[in-house]
């Protein structure tokens, strides 16, 4: 390996117990706050423009470098597999850090990606990416916000022979990211197909519909302005809404049904209501965070891409606001919109 790695001035590995990823096949568990924020870019093209976000209390500002952008929602796959760890290890008893040592065989694989030469350096801008995104934010920070502020990745290294053959590598996550995977209420199961679907909309929209529908029958309805606004998409309403029809007609997300509805004023709401074949081995791990069946007191007529496969879906008629959640319903601001940016394309996003 190369000498004096763990002697850099400065370095976090210096000072922390390093955590040796599993063997064998752990199931993926997602940090339930990065679920609902928007922290990442859903294009594949670099993102440069910050994402501002502000809903009540609750306000994310992430920052990318002009040379990297902002990681992408493809590069969160990385903070899955690291949450997915963490937990893993806590269930069996085992001691954790933030400082992770692995093979990128390991990473790849997990994640559903390949393990060529590519793959290996598209994970290689992945890791620049999370490093280099800067993120304030009041969750778990307060009024002391501004203050603080944290990288995805805080360092990473390759581990590598004296005639240059990687043998492994090396980061360290941010104690933000970490302390809210050790808190087991703020993680949850996901569906392993996850890291199968192809476009960063409907990936960022599976984790919404995880965190606020997750197994309750009834499920979770968003005004579509809200969603646009919660996704911080650099696409206009309208390409974001034709996007969502889309998905709405492709039905893409594992576990659960979008259909689109028509509230009574006349906007438009999508419904996302888990089905029957939703996965099973996560039972028991985690909540969705939301309190019975979030509804917009819609009609279920009018818009209507598609309605929902499932027959035992019962009436269409809505119940009144639940607003248990307002940030989930109707309070998201966001920075202005510029060109459309949404990706259908799942791979990772361009390397620098």
């Amino acid at each position: 390996m190369a000498p004096g790695r763990l002697q850099q001035q400065g370095s976090e590995r210096a000072r922390l117990d390093p955590f040796d990823a599993l063997a064998g096949d752990v199931p993926p568990r997602d940090q339930r706050d990065l679920m609902e924020r928007p922290f990442f870019s859903l294009a594949k093209a670099k993102r440069t423009a910050p994402i501002l976000y502000t809903a009540g209390d609750t306000k994310v500002q992430v920052h990318g470098l002009p040379g990297h952008g902002i990681a992408t929602i493809w590069d969160a796959d990385v903070l899955i597999w690291a949450a997915s760890h963490l937990v893993e290890a806590l269930d069996r008893g085992l001691p954790t850090s933030r400082f992770f040592r692995f093979t990128p065989y390991q990473l790849l694989g997990a994640i559903g990606r390949g393990r060529g030469q590519r793959d290996y350096l598209l994970l290689k801008g992945a890791l620049a990416r999370l490093q280099s995104t800067v993120i304030r934010t009041t969750i778990r920070h307060g009024a002391h916000w501004r203050r603080q502020q944290f990288s995805w990745i805080s360092e990473w290294e390759e581990l590598t022979t004296w005639s240059g053959r990687v043998e492994g590598m090396e980061f360290v996550l941010p104690d933000w990211f970490y302390q809210g995977v050790l808190d087991r209420r703020l993680v949850l199961n996901v569906d392993p197909a996850y890291f199968r679907l192809t476009g960063g909309l409907e990936r960022w929209l599976y984790r919404v519909a995880r965190k606020h529908s997750g197994r309750q029958p009834g499920g979770w309805r968003f005004e579509l302005r809200h969603l646009h606004a919660k996704s911080a998409s650099l696409a206009r309403f309208s390409d974001f809404a034709l996007d969502i029809r889309r998905l709405v007609a492709r039905q893409p997300l594992p576990g659960y049904a979008l259909a689109l509805r028509q509230e009574a004023t006349g906007a438009p709401l999508l419904h996302i209501r888990p089905v029957d074949n939703l996965w099973t081995s996560a039972a028991g791990h985690g909540t969705s965070g939301a309190s019975n069946i979030g509804t917009s007191g819609a009609p279920g007529t009018g818009l209507r891409a598609q309605e929902s496969p499932d027959p035992s879906a019962g009436s269409t008629h809505c119940g009144s606001r639940n607003f248990s959640n307002q940030e989930s319903n109707l309070q998201g601001v966001v920075g202005p919109a510029r060109g459309g940016e949404c990706d259908r394309d799942g791979e990772w996003a361009a390397a620098p």
